[in-house]
């Protein structure tokens, strides 16, 4: 039997669409309901869903009057604020195209995407890094002026139209721009049922910020598509208070990254949730150890996801399906996935291979920004190739293998060697680098670089600070003699990492 996932897909997305009207479309109906809470130990920010729409609606009718033309690209700069969300909503809701990214990123790293981008329109947070760009700058403060302008008509139309750019790592070491429509948010619909659950009187407690595109898609925009309540930790709040915040607020779904769920159990050994029916993680591998022992501390599932920028989640298991021991979980319904050969044929099930999703997904990307030969070349035939390397089980159960290449996952962030690698060879006396993924710890890794150059330690780490975002800097500095290189003379960042996770007994 070849390893091939094939299920119909849900029903078409309307042929007028909106993905922002999709989002609030039961706003008017719900009105007084919370849809956003911003929870802290001792207080609550409420938004309800009347509150969110007129937010939404009337920033797009403020973003509008400043001359905007349809299409034009907002750059997003906010922090941790509900801000982040309602211009990201209310971009779409005007039919332009917002692009979210990282309060993390220094200048000179934002600089170089504004320069690919041409945004129209900058939205900024205060103390956070802005291009060297001449867009206009809508300062947070102006933002929140709009809430109470008369509301802007959503921009309906072809839901294959662009609705926002999302950035990713590269593995040619420059980050991508990844293009998405605006069916993107229909599809998510199949993660209603095949990994979250997800129910109108549901309260999703997602312990990441709102500038992260987890968050803004698992954390608020499924809850607020089908009515849920989503809450989300305020400033300052630690790992150590979301044991507590899950209980207050009577979260019954929670979500997180691999890192968190292991921070949350070094503070609380036994977590006492009665409303908690099961919590979801993404953005890196979860292991099985720590799968066991946020189930035996918490006394509810974990449901794990694996996904990719270009495609949202897609493979997860669910309260209806657990996934069996040693995989992630099922393709999602509705999703059509193989797991392909270096033919580009499918393989047999049991068999090691390239897991790759059916261009005719409705979650899946335009393409890459400029860059129609690097989109193409993520295709075989009808399949778009991920990289990651699965089995595919008899009964379709998916197992995580490898990746084909040497990306790096820091705390659910993609990161490219390449970038973090050309960074610190700017530093002088770095010589040569090579970044890697490192195991520190049985179940916990992190950015390491190894050099050759007479630099120390501490000046690569005050170079990286200046030029790289906090989640790029590698968190080990290990100086050798040479780097490990292959036949070709390429680097073997691989090598590199066995041997130093040798020389640390793991």
């Amino acid at each position: 039997m070849r390893a091939v996932h094939h299920e119909p897909c849900p029903a078409p997305c309307p042929a007028s669409f909106n993905m922002a009207a999709h989002v609030l479309a039961r706003a008017p109906e719900l009105g007084a309901k919370s849809a956003l809470m911003i929870v802290t130990a001792t207080e609550a920010e409420r938004w309800s869903y009347a509150r969110l729409e007129e937010a939404v609606r009337g920033a797009a009718t403020g973003m509008l009057a400043l001359g905007l033309e349809p299409g034009a690209r907002v750059l997003l700069r906010l922090g941790n604020t509900p801000e982040f969300a309602v211009a990201f909503l209310g971009a779409i809701a005007a039919g332009l195209v917002p692009v979210p990214t990282s309060s993390q990123l220094t200048a000179p790293e934002i600089t170089r995407l504004a320069a690919e981008l041409d945004p129209a329109l900058v939205v900024a947070g205060e103390g956070i890094a802005l291009p060297d760009h001449p867009a206009p700058v809508l300062r947070e403060t102006a933002l929140r002026g709009f809430e109470h302008l008369a509301p802007a008509p959503y921009a309906m139309g072809n839901p294959d139209r662009l609705a926002y750019i999302i950035y990713t790592s590269g593995t040619s070491g420059r980050p991508r721009a990844v293009l998405h429509a605006h069916r993107a948010i229909w599809a998510r619909q199949m993660m209603h049922t095949g990994w979250y659950g997800l129910r109108e009187d549901d309260r999703v407690l997602h312990a990441g910020a709102f500038n992260w595109t987890y968050t803004l898609g698992t954390g608020l925009m499924d809850p607020w598509s089908v009515g849920a309540t989503a809450l989300i930790p305020g400033e300052g709040v630690g790992a150590d208070q979301i044991g507590l915040l899950l209980r207050r607020y009577d979260a019954t779904i929670f979500a997180a990254v691999p890192g968190v769920y292991r921070q949350i159990l070094r503070h609380e050994e036994r977590l006492v949730l009665p409303r908690l029916r099961h919590g979801l993680s993404a953005g890196e591998s979860l292991s099985p150890g720590l799968r066991a022992a946020w189930t035996a501390a918490a006394g509810v599932a974990l449901h794990e996801a694996l996904g990719m920028s270009e495609c949202s989640t897609f493979i997860s298991s669910c309260p209806a399906r657990p996934a069996p021991e040693g995989s992630i979980g099922y393709p999602q319904p509705g999703r059509q996935v193989a797991v392909l050969g270096p033919d580009g044929a499918p393989v047999a099930r049991g068999k090691a291979g390239i897991l790759a999703v059916h261009r005719s997904d409705p979650g899946l990307f335009l393409g890459y920004l400029n860059a129609p030969e690097e989109t193409a070349a993520r295709f075989q035939g009808d399949w778009f190739v991920t990289g990651d390397t699965v089995t595919m089980a008899e009964d379709g159960a998916i197992a995580y293998v490898a990746r084909s290449d040497d990306m790096m996952n820091a705390g659910g962030y993609r990161v490219s060697p390449l970038e973090v690698e050309a960074a610190l060879m700017a530093c002088a006396g770095a010589g040569e680098v090579a970044a890697v993924e490192l195991r520190v710890k049985p179940e916990v890794s992190v950015i390491a670089a190894f050099y050759t150059g007479t630099a120390d330690g501490a000046a690569l780490e005050a170079h990286a600070a200046r030029c790289l975002a906090r989640y790029k800097q590698p968190r080990l500095y290990i100086q050798l003699q040479g780097l490990a290189k292959n036949a070709n003379g390429k680097l073997d960042r691989g090598a590199m990492r066995r041997a130093e996770e040798v020389l640390r007994g793991l």
